[in-house]
C-alpha cells in the first residue's frame, strides 16, 4: 500500500513555517525557549528541515541583495499587496527575481551584488576538509557553520559558528573576506585561522598576510598583521587587539582534535570549553573565574572535561535555572 501524498494544503503550511522560523531565528530577542521550540519543529518530520534549509538559501541570497542592488531589484523586495503574509512576500521576491534570471543574474553579476556561486558548508559531529569553488581549502571544526558566495570584485565567507582554518587560492584581482561578529578579515592568498563563539573572534596567522577589522562598517581597511601574530576583537570593538603567537601556538591544536589549555583562568578557558557544549558552562563569580586550569583535552570529549573539574580543581558544579552547568569555588 503507498504512502499518501502531502496535499498542497500541507506543502504551503511547512512552507510559512519554514519561512516564519527563519525570520524569527534572525531576529535579535528570539529566546531560548523559542530556540527550543523550532528545535522540535525541526525533528518533527523530516520535510521541515528540507524546507528550512532551503529557505536559508533564500535569506542569505536575500542579504547579499542588499549591497547596492539596482533600483528595479529593490521595487521588487517591496510587498505588492498588504495584506500578503510575510513569507509570502519573500516567496513573491523571489519568484520575480527568478522569472528575471537571465537578465538579472547576468546584470547582477556585472554589477558585483549577486554572486554567480552561492554554497554552504557545516561540519556538526566531525571536523571535515572542504574545497570551496574558488579551490580555496578550508578545515572546519566541529560545530562550525560557514556559507561561500563568489562575486565579481570578491570572494565572500560567512562563518556564523564556530572555528575554520583557511588556505586561500591566491589572486589579487579578487580579495577573499571572511566575515565573523561585526569583523571582517581580508586576503589575498595566504594560511590562517578563524575562531568565533558567540560575539569572540580571533584570527591567527600562519602565513602571507591579512587586513582585520573589528566592525565592516567602519573605513579603512583594518590592522595588517603578519605571521606569527593573532588579532582579537569583540562585537562593539572599535579596532581589534594585536598580539605575538608562539611557536605551534595551542589555538590550532583543535586540527589534531585537541583542546590547548595553557595555564588559563577559568574566566578565559570558558569561551574555548563552550564552543564544543550544548549547554554553556559558567562560573558564579569573580573568584570561581580566578582560579586557572591547564592540560590537554580531547575536542569529542569536553563533556568529559566539564564533569572531572571537581577533582582537579577547588570547585563543585550546580545547575542554574536554564539547566545549564555552573562552577562554584568550594569555602
Amino acid at each position: 500500500m503507498s504512502e499518501a501524498r502531502p496535499t498542497e494544503a500541507e506543502n504551503d503550511a511547512i512552507t510559512e513555517a519554514a519561512a516564519q522560523w527563519c525570520m524569527r531565528l534572525h531576529e535579535p530577542d528570539c529566546t531560548n525557549q523559542e530556540r527550543e521550540a523550532f528545535a522540535a519543529w525541526l525533528n518533527a518530520d523530516p520535510r521541515h528541515a528540507v524546507e528550512y534549509e532551503a529557505m536559508l538559501d533564500i535569506w542569505d541570497v536575500s542579504e547579499h541583495l542588499t549591497r547596492s542592488a539596482p533600483a528595479e531589484a529593490r521595487v521588487v523586495a517591496l510587498p505588492s499587496a498588504p495584506r500578503r503574509s510575510a513569507w509570502q512576500r519573500v516567496a513573491v521576491a523571489a519568484a520575480i527575481t527568478l522569472l528575471a534570471a537571465p537578465v538579472a543574474a547576468y546584470s547582477g553579476w556585472q554589477l558585483g551584488w549577486i554572486p554567480n556561486a552561492h554554497e554552504r558548508f557545516a561540519a556538526d559531529t566531525s571536523a571535515k576538509t572542504v574545497t570551496l569553488p574558488d579551490g580555496s581549502q578550508v578545515e572546519l571544526n566541529l560545530g562550525t557553520h560557514l556559507t561561500f558566495s563568489n562575486f565579481k570584485d570578491e570572494r565572500r565567507v560567512t562563518l556564523s559558528k564556530g572555528e575554520a582554518f583557511f588556505k586561500v587560492s591566491h589572486d589579487a584581482s579578487h580579495p577573499f573576506l571572511v566575515r565573523a561578529a561585526e569583523g571582517q578579515v581580508r586576503v589575498t592568498g595566504t594560511e590562517f585561522n578563524v575562531w568565533m563563539y558567540e560575539d569572540q573572534v580571533r584570527v591567527t596567522l600562519l602565513e602571507g598576510s591579512v587586513l582585520v577589522t573589528s566592525n565592516k562598517s567602519l573605513s579603512g581597511d583594518g590592522l595588517r598583521l603578519e605571521p606569527g601574530m593573532q588579532a582579537r576583537y569583540k562585537a562593539g570593538d572599535y579596532a581589534a587587539q594585536i598580539s605575538q603567537t608562539p611557536a605551534g601556538t595551542p589555538d590550532l591544536a583543535w586540527r589534531n582534535g585537541k583542546l590547548v589549555l595553557d595555564n588559563l583562568s577559568l574566566a578565559d578557558a570558558l569561551p574555548l570549553i563552550n564552543r564544543y557544549l550544548d549547554r554553556p558552562l559558567s562560573v558564579a563569580d569573580s573568584a570561581t573565574g580566578k582560579l586557572r586550569i591547564g592540560g590537554v583535552f580531547n575536542t569529542r570529549e569536553i563533556d568529559h572535561l566539564v564533569t572531572s573539574l571537581p577533582k582537579v580543581l577547588p570547585v563543585y558544579l550546580s545547575i542554574n535555572a536554564q539547566g545549564s552547568p555552573v562552577l562554584n569555588a568550594r569555602p
